[in-house]
C-alpha cells in the first residue's frame, strides 16, 4: 500500500496551503521573507509530503485538504463537476435541487468504501466509477425519480454506499468504456 505521503497533490491543496501560509503571517508566526519561501515550495509541491512540510512547524496550520472525512456539494439550478485528480472523502454529501452534479471517480484517489448521501430534488447526479468499483443503493428513497444503474454490481473495490432520497430526479451510474 502507498504511503499517503508519497501521493501527489492537486492545485486546489496547493493553493489551500498558501491561504494556510498567509493566515500565518497575519497571526506573526512567520515573516514574509518566510512566507515567499514557503509560498514557492508549495506551489511547486509534488507530493503531500512535499506540501505538509512548509506548515509542520505553525501549530494550528493543518492542511485540511488532505485529511477531509466528508465534503458537501451543494447545487442549485446549477452543475458541479468533479473530474481528474481528486481527494474522494469518505463520505459525500450531494445536495442537488434542479441542477446537476457530475462526479467522474475514474482518476480520483477514491478509499476503499465511499458512503454517498443523496438529497436530490429535480436534479440530476451522474457517477462514472472506476473499473472494479461496485455500488449498493438499497438504501435510496426514490419518489417520481430514477436510479439507473449500468454497473450492476455489489461487490467490488472501492465500493460505493448510496442513502437518501431522490425526489423528481435521476442518479444515473455507470463505469467507463
Amino acid at each position: 500500500m502507498t504511503d499517503p505521503r508519497d501521493l501527489r497533490v492537486s492545485d486546489a491543496e496547493r493553493e489551500h496551503v498558501v491561504s494556510l501560509l498567509n493566515k500565518a503571517v497575519g497571526r506573526g508566526m512567520i515573516t514574509l521573507d518566510e512566507f515567499t519561501v514557503r509560498t514557492d515550495t508549495a506551489l511547486a509541491a509534488k507530493t503531500r509530503a512535499d506540501l505538509n512540510a512548509v506548515l509542520v512547524d505553525l501549530p494550528g496550520m493543518v492542511n485540511n485538504e488532505l485529511a477531509r472525512e466528508r465534503t458537501e456539494l451543494k447545487n442549485t439550478m446549477s452543475t458541479t463537476t468533479r473530474k481528474g485528480h481528486w481527494v474522494v472523502p469518505n463520505e459525500l454529501v450531494i445536495r442537488n435541487t434542479l441542477g446537476t452534479t457530475n462526479l467522474d471517480f475514474t482518476a480520483a484517489e477514491v478509499p476503499p468504501v465511499v458512503n454517498v448521501d443523496l438529497d436530490v430534488s429535480l436534479g440530476t447526479v451522474k457517477m462514472l466509477l472506476p473499473a472494479g468499483a461496485s455500488v449498493d443503493f438499497d438504501a435510496v428513497e426514490i419518489t417520481a425519480g430514477e436510479v439507473k444503474d449500468k454497473v450492476r454490481n455489489t461487490a467490488g473495490s472501492p465500493h460505493f454506499q448510496l442513502k437518501g432520497a431522490v425526489r423528481g430526479g435521476t442518479v444515473v451510474i455507470k463505469k467507463k468504456r
